[in-house]
């Protein structure tokens, strides 16, 4: 199968938009967009620069919602439906230039922890709102697996697909990273040909590094292969900057062939 390769970098969120014409002549498709920071796309000014930078280049484009400060998962209800807003006004603008946005699932808090069964309904509930918005859009909602952190939700393959199944709108992003920090990565690798969206980077299986493929102890001889036959979407390399992202594109090139 052929699949593209786009970058991003949650590192860069502050940074003058610039940086992004390094990305196409490092040579990767696109840019996932992460918005947050100077490039929330609910303030108009931001869109105006996005989408300025956006039509001078060739660059394909995938978004990731904002997450800092957030929770879908919160059982505090104005909390809750200020993260529902925000996650859906992003999808909105997004659909302008893509119809993939890949979204944080929630985390529980320490009174969620007394009452689980609400936090899990809490985030469903929140996810039908928010895959009706991006059915209405055109765009695919895409529920990304978690690192291994005890409060997050959706860390393993089991409850990643317990919490999207049936629900309109809505898909899955595999994060290899995330799922190394959990030891579940062969785990994942049969979801590969089921997702909607990739992100790949490399860690030590302790803590989400973002480090340059190979650098960490993902076994990527096992991982490479299954993307290659199985995956025919986007995968996006986030890197801390794009001269480690490059790294990066020269393995993930290889398992095209």
């Amino acid at each position: 199968m052929s699949f593209r390769i786009y970058f991003s970098s949650s590192s860069k969120v502050w940074d003058d938009i610039s940086w992004i014409y390094g990305i196409e002549e490092a040579g990767f498709d696109g840019w996932e967009i992460v918005a947050d920071g100077s490039y929330r796309l609910d303030n108009p000014e931001n869109v105006r620069r996005i989408d300025e930078a956006i039509a001078s280049t060739h660059l394909g484009i995938t978004v990731h919602a904002p997450y800092a400060d957030l929770n879908l998962a919160t059982l505090n209800h104005p909390i809750w439906r200020e993260s529902v807003r925000q996650v859906s006004c992003c999808i909105e603008q997004a659909s302008e230039w893509t119809d993939r946005v890949t979204v944080h699932p929630g985390y529980i808090s320490p009174v969620g922890k007394i009452m689980p069964d609400r936090v899990w309904e809490f985030q469903k509930v929140a996810l039908r709102e928010i895959g009706k918005v991006a059915s209405d859009h055109g765009v695919v909602a895409c529920l990304e697996n978690m690192i291994g952190a005890r409060e997050f939700l959706c860390r393993d393959p089991g409850e990643l697909l317990g919490m999207t199944e049936g629900i309109g709108g809505v898909g899955i992003t595999i994060d290899i990273g995330h799922a190394h920090t959990m030891g579940l990565v062969r785990d994942f690798l049969p979801l590969v040909s089921r997702a909607s969206h990739m992100h790949v980077h490399d860690n030590h299986g302790q803590s989400d590094e973002h480090l340059p493929i190979g650098e960490g102890s993902v076994d990527w001889e096992a991982v490479g292969p299954v993307i290659g036959r199985n995956f025919a979407g986007v995968v996006v390399i986030e890197g801390r900057g794009v001269a480690e992202g490059k790294r990066s594109l020269a393995v993930v090139r290889g398992w095209q062939e």
